[in-house]
Formats: C-alpha cells, structure tokens, sequence
C-alpha cells in the first residue's frame, strides 16, 4: 500500500444519449446523463482512482471546471496519508476562501467535492486491491470516523458517539455477512418514465416482475392529473396487491396541489411519495408527511448536504432518506448522513446518480456496519453498456461486486492516460 500517491488530477465531461423517453419526469423532460470525472493518477502501479458526479446537461462543464479548481491541494498526497484524515482535509476543500461563496456546500462546488471524494476513495481501494465495500469494512470505527465531517452536526451526533454506534454494531456483523452472498434487493425506476405511455409501463413492469423485482417506481406531476392518477393505477395493478409500488413528483407540486394528489395516490398504498413539493420547502414537507401517514416521503436527491438532512430530520418531514453521493460530497457524506439516518433509527434508500455502481458498495456496508435494514437499492439500467464493470443485477439483486475500487470506471478512459 505505501508509495501511492497523488501525481495527477484531471476532469472528464462525460454525456451520454438516452433512449428515447428514458429519464424523463416532471421537471426534466428531455434530459443527458452527464458525469462530471474526476480522474487521480498514481504513478506507481499506474493507477488511475475514478469518481463522478451527475449532471442532466450544460452545467456539466461547470462542475468539471470547479473539479480542476478544488482538487489542487490533493496533488503529491500520498493516498493512505490523505485518506487517514479525510474528515478535516475534505472540510477544508469544502471551505476554500475563494470558492466556498459559491455555495456554501451546495450547487456546483458541491458536486465537484462529490466527484473528487468518489474518486480518492476508488483510488484508496485499488491501493489496497480490494472492492470499496470491504475496505470499509476492514476499517476500525475510530478510522471510518476520521474519514467524515461531523461540523455543525454536534448537538445530535459528536465524533465519541458515531463510534459508539459504529461500536455497538460491531458483534452484529456476522449475521449480516449473508448478504454478501444473497444480494442486496433492488427495485426498477426505469419501468416508469414520464414520457412512457401505458402500454410501455405495462410491457416494463411485467418484464421487471419477470426478472425478479418486487418494487417499481413511477414518475408523477404532469400538469394532467388524471394521467398520473391512471397511470397509478396501472402500476398497481401490474404490480399486484404483493407488489411494492412508489411514486415520485420530481418537486413539482406546490403544496395545496400535493396535498391533493398525495390524498388520492394515498389511496393505492404506495411505499412512499417522493418529492411531493419545492425541495427547500421544509414546512410543507412537514405539513405532508403529518396529513398523508401512514404513508411516507421520500426525498434527498436535491437536500444537499448533512445539515439540511439533519433539519429534516428533526423536524419529522422525511422518513425515507435518499441520501447520493454523486449529490452530497461524495462517499464521506454519505456516509456521515446514512450515521445520522441511523441514529434516528430512519431507513436509507439512496438516489442512484450514480447508476449504483458506487452505492452497491455502500450499501453492503450501511447494513452490515451500521445495521440499516437492507430495503432495496434503486435499479436505472441505461449507462450500463459504458462501465468497465456495471452493477449486475440478477433476479431483482444486486450482486456483491468483487473487482477492486468503487466501479466507477468508464470504459471509454480506461485506455488514456490518468494525467
């Protein structure tokens, strides 16, 4: 492990075409996955360490240029040196005098810091020749501690506390280990675009239930409301009575049209409503999630960063907690959010804008270190063809990835130069 370091730092505006309707919802009705590639060269063992954020289009370059800017101080660290106080040196990227207004901890500095994060800890796991999921594993609570950054989060959880809890889990982990073996659940966005009309979502989710899932998600918050209460209903009944079904309104409604359209997909006992309204709108969130039990909310796509989590968290506006770190700073405050999702003893099921190459590994990791109920891991199939090593999913599971690093490599730069 000891000589990797630091020798390069470069970004990679990556955007790839969708099928026709793939991606589409409320708000984004035409959209280009982009990842915006951090890519950190070590020369010995010529290593290169790759991480991402997600984009939909333009701004992709946006995030590629704050990357250039932030990741400087990396340059010549060695990797075990750098990860062994990531917590503090992760703040203090996040924090740079010049760059921080443009945040603070939001928007395009912070997906940057999410790009560059996912990419130190892919490098930090090819050193060490393992998959993420059993670095992590591997680490002792004190070390996966200092690899977070716990600020503005201590009246609720200090550092002695998170290892405590990381502690207590600790004689748990046996019995958990099965999973490794079994998979972790997934469930099938893909079958519910909003451009998709009836027949599609009837043709996808029966093929989805062919193949193993049990859960589906549907887009909702069309200006036709009638279309998203019949198309519920179609996904209800293609599921069946067994099946777990979710729906999600890409924060399109405000908050008496939610109250509404909630109270009638209420009806269809969903797992969840995603996204019901404005993402900064805390209170209407908390209005929702009172007037709408037993049904839950969902959301975390667009909460941006630990602290805000923690406000939804108090204020009992969100259960399910769709925490991603290709929208949070990267693998770190994930991490930091899925401890504080535990500690309040709230389920994590992330947000895949990663397309679950990097969330497969932590997952494994929230369950068996942490002891979050493994639920299910969202499922988007359609930049599969473009990794060196995609997420496989077989029967609705996600299979255990046994390759080293945190299966972010691209295919396409797996032959250039890291530098």
């Amino acid at each position: 492990m000891a000589g990797f370091s630091i020798d390069s730092i470069s970004a990679f505006d990556a955007r790839y075409s969708l099928p026709e309707g793939a991606g589409s919802d409320a708000v984004h009705t035409n959209p280009q996955y982009c990842l915006a590639v951090t890519r950190l060269g070590s020369a010995k063992g010529n290593l290169c360490g790759a991480g991402f954020a997600l984009t939909l289009g333009d701004g992709n370059r946006l995030v590629c240029d704050a990357i250039e800017l932030l990741a400087r101080p990396l340059r010549g660290r060695p990797i075990e040196d750098l990860m062994a106080q990531f917590g503090r040196i992760s703040r203090e990227m996040a924090d740079d005098p010049m760059l921080r207004w443009l945040g603070p901890h939001k928007g395009v500095v912070h997906l940057a810091l999410a790009s560059i994060t996912n990419a130190c800890f892919d490098l930090w796991a090819k050193a060490r020749g393992v998959p993420l999921w059993r670095l992590l594993l591997d680490l002792s609570p004190e070390e996966v501690v200092r690899l977070l950054d716990l600020s503005y989060l201590d009246e609720v959880m200090n550092e002695r506390e998170a290892i405590e809890l990381l502690q207590q889990e600790t004689g748990k982990r046996e019995g958990r280990e099965c999973l490794l073996r079994t998979g972790y659940p997934g469930y099938d966005t893909s079958v519910g675009w909003m451009a998709y009309d009836d027949a599609r979502i009837r043709e996808l989710t029966m093929r989805a239930v062919s193949e193993g899932f049990g859960a589906f998600k549907l887009k909702v918050g069309s200006r036709d409301q009638s279309r998203d209460l019949r198309r519920a209903m179609l996904l209800r009944e293609c599921a069946g009575d067994a099946g777990t079904i979710m729906f999600d309104a890409n924060q399109q409604w405000t908050l008496p049209v939610a109250r509404t359209m909630c109270a009638e997909l209420a009806k269809l006992k969903p797992l969840w409503i995603e996204e019901p309204t404005h993402p900064d709108d805390l209170m209407a969130h908390v209005s929702l999630a009172r007037e709408i039990a037993p049904v839950k909310i969902a959301a975390g796509e667009h909460i941006p960063n630990r602290v805000v989590f923690k406000n939804f968290i108090q204020s009992n506006a969100i259960y399910y907690l769709q925490a991603d770190c290709t929208r949070l700073a990267g693998v770190s405050e994930f991490l930091t959010v899925s401890l504080l999702a535990r500690r309040f003893n709230l389920p994590v099921v992330p947000h895949v804008g990663d397309m679950g190459q990097i969330h497969q590994h932590l997952v494994i990791f929230n369950h068996i270190a942490m002891g979050h109920e493994p639920l299910f891991l969202e499922y988007i199939p359609h930049l599969r063809p473009h990794f060196l090593f995609p997420a496989h999913v077989e029967g609705g599971r996600y299979r255990t990835p046994e390759e080293p690093g945190s299966s972010t490599d691209l295919k396409e730069l797996v032959a250039q130069s890291c530098g």
